[in-house]
């Protein structure tokens, strides 16, 4: 089950990021990470540009309430999204 921390102004969960893959798609979660494939090479942070997109789509949120916390330069990342709630994340992720 997708690990999802409760934050005073919505959630942050882990996700693993494989860049350069052929589309980008949700694999599945992992001991509690999310997993991702993006189609954006790790360079210059356009990877995390596109993760940013990739989830803002998903969660039906805008980009500006989605930010990386950490890993911004590895592939192990901690998401911030504002306004959602645990039980949602889950439900979408699962």
């Amino acid at each position: 089950m997708l690990t999802v921390k409760e934050t005073p102004d919505g959630v942050a969960f882990p996700v693993k990021v494989n860049p350069r893959s052929s589309r980008n798609e949700i694999v599945g979660e992992s001991e509690g990470v999310l997993r991702i494939k993006l189609t954006a090479p790790p360079v210059e942070g356009a990877a995390n540009k596109a993760l940013i997109e990739f989830l803002s789509g998903k969660l039906n949120v805008a980009k500006s309430k989605i930010t990386i916390l950490t890993g911004e330069t590895g592939r192990n990342k901690t998401v911030s999204v504002s306004g959602l709630n645990k039980e949602v994340i889950l439900a979408l992720f699962q």
